[in-house]
């Protein structure tokens, strides 16, 4: 085996205090923000006197991260954050949830948007997606079983 798990899924924001609002309202635990830069960093990324700002939040199981970025240099440049659910690339995050209508309900405070409606897969799941800070796409989804 040469996996041994996915550690984490990488999102960069402009406002990192709005995006770890959401997210901890949305059932995650922050774990610690930390300033970045430095040979190594610019070294991993290929990105030359880079300096970002990271908080790392874990989910409600311990078994995976989300790791929110604020670049302060270089400038970001480019900006995927409303391309539609068929773009090419890096597209959305998916969370399971106890209670969809509950979770909507507190995300929409923060300035969540339902993107169309919540649908039911069957009698499995019940599932919808959401624009949460800044236009990010966000999936939930409520198992049903």
């Amino acid at each position: 085996m040469t996996v041994k798990r996915m550690d984490n899924v990488g999102i960069v924001v402009e406002d990192l205090d709005a995006a770890i609002e959401f997210f901890t309202e949305l059932g995650l635990t922050l774990e610690g923000r930390v300033p970045v830069e430095g040979d190594w960093a610019d070294g991993v990324t290929g990105l030359r006197n880079m300096r970002v700002e990271i908080a790392m939040l874990r989910t409600p199981d311990g078994h995976s991260r989300l790791e929110l970025s604020r670049f302060l240099a270089p400038p970001v440049v480019a900006d995927h954050r409303t391309a539609p659910v068929n773009a090419l690339g890096y597209l959305r995050v998916m969370f399971a949830v106890e209670d969809i209508d509950d979770t909507l309900a507190r995300l929409v405070k923060c300035g969540a948007e339902l993107v169309d409606k919540v649908v039911q897969y069957d009698d499995m799941y019940r599932l919808c997606y959401i624009r949460g800070p800044e236009g990010i796409l966000i999936g939930l989804a409520q198992e049903l079983r």
